[in-house]
């Protein structure tokens, strides 16, 4: 990959696909990362129906479920070879990207929730395959916990405790995240910038640009 060159990052889309195609730069992305949340508590039919509006615009798609979706909807993204949950991916040389979707348990009983101990094997196993990457992004759909990035309206913490422990121990150099919609911004968990881009609705994406010395996430809205 060239210097210069940059993925786009969003989730939590839930349905709503109608900003897409307002994404500044989305056609000459060299690809687009989807963190979770695709549907409302939708199936194959509904996920569909999102991945084929990114498409249009930029079909190198890196996606992942987010407790919202139905599990099966991981086959789907597995057999156009869109998934990266619980995945390492190659993006360039010597840059990868690694997936867990899910989330931990929320009082909504959603779709796709699990244990934050399931959540820790998860990325054990896709750490496995992608420890030769020098360069890594970790897209996990719920954010570590005790961050800017995971604060309910409360302000209560309620991120992944797995996330942040698998963050402070290999530092990838990104973590794009969502899950918490009230809850987009960035922070910093030792050397790893943190970047939860909230609900797609309200215009929240991240631009993740190879700067030639490093990966690098801004924050933007539309």
């Amino acid at each position: 990959m060239q210097s210069g060159e940059y993925w786009i990052g969003l989730g939590d889309i839930h349905d709503d696909t109608a900003r897409i195609k307002h994404i500044p730069g989305l056609r000459e992305a060299a690809g687009v990362i989807l963190s979770g949340d695709l549907t409302v508590g939708g199936s194959v039919k509904q996920a569909e129906r999102v991945l084929h509006a990114v498409e249009q615009y930029n079909p190198n798609i890196f996606a992942q479920i987010g407790n919202m979706d139905r599990m099966d909807v991981t086959d789907y993204l597995e057999s156009n070879g869109w998934n990266i949950h619980v995945k390492a991916r190659e993006l360039a040389p010597g840059i990868g990207i690694m997936g867990v979707g899910t989330s931990t348990f929320t009082p909504f009983g959603t779709p796709s929730e699990f244990p934050d101990s399931r959540i820790a094997e998860w990325l054990d196993e896709a750490y496995r395959a992608a420890r030769p990457f020098r360069r890594l992004i970790l897209v996990s759909h719920t954010p570590p916990f005790n961050t800017d990035c995971d604060r309910i309206s409360s302000g209560t913490h309620v991120g992944s405790r797995a996330v942040r422990e698998f963050i402070e121990e290999y530092q990838p150099d990104i973590c794009l995240c969502g899950h918490i919609h009230e809850s987009r911004n960035t922070d910093m968990v030792g050397r790893t910038a943190v970047i939860n881009t909230g609900a797609f609705s309200n215009g929240g994406y991240a631009i993740i640009r190879n700067s030639g010395r490093g990966l690098r996430a801004e924050l933007q809205v539309l």
